[in-house]
């Protein structure tokens, strides 16, 4: 009984930090975004945006750790360590748990090399920071794909509106750099 109670505490935490996860890699994504251009909140010196996304990054890295960890430790998604780090080896749903591993190794590229940045230059620091904006559709492709949520309305709906949030700021962001401003939030009258 101990161990059943256990299984479904660790099942929770797993569905649990993988949703938490999605909303705060869809604000890393849309400040990054942002960023990029500039955007600040009215009022207020452009490095709150920037530190705004380091910490919410940080905050996303900690809960996509827990997801990892307790889907390693559920005995029923069967993903072992291996599956962890090399895509498309799990035991159940291979595709789906590759998929996020995909998404984890570029965010693990996109953290070392922003812990290394002043190393390895900011040419190299770039080029891998924008291969990271692949990790996010990857992951809401493996939100969707894997586990037990996948089918359910409550998560497609989230999953949209966190697909539309990002369409929204990228769509801000190439309109203004075809129109050569930068983001700026409206301001009224």
């Amino acid at each position: 009984m101990h161990s059943l109670i256990q299984d479904k505490a660790i099942w929770y935490v797993m569905r649990g930090s993988g949703v938490v996860s999605l909303l705060l890699l869809t604000g890393v994504m849309t400040l990054g975004i942002a960023t990029a251009k500039r955007w600040r909140p009215a009022g207020r010196p452009r490095f709150v945006t920037a530190a705004l996304h380091r910490s919410i990054a940080l905050l996303a890295v900690v809960f996509v750790a827990i997801h990892v960890v307790t889907a390693v430790l559920d005995p029923y998604a069967i993903v072992g360590v291996t599956a962890v780090f090399v895509p498309f080896v799990a035991g159940r749903s291979a595709f789906w748990i590759g998929a996020g591993t995909i998404s984890l190794d570029l965010l693990i590229a996109s953290i070392v090399t922003s812990l290394l940045r002043v190393r390895v230059g900011a040419r190299a620091w770039r080029t891998v920071h924008l291969l990271a904006y692949l990790s996010w559709p990857v992951a809401v492709a493996h939100g969707l794909g894997a586990g037990s949520d996948g089918g359910t309305l409550w998560l497609w709906v989230l999953a949209s509106l966190c697909v539309g949030v990002v369409a929204v700021a990228l769509t801000s962001r190439l309109r203004a750099a075809d129109g050569g401003k930068h983001l700026e939030p409206a301001t009224s009258a």
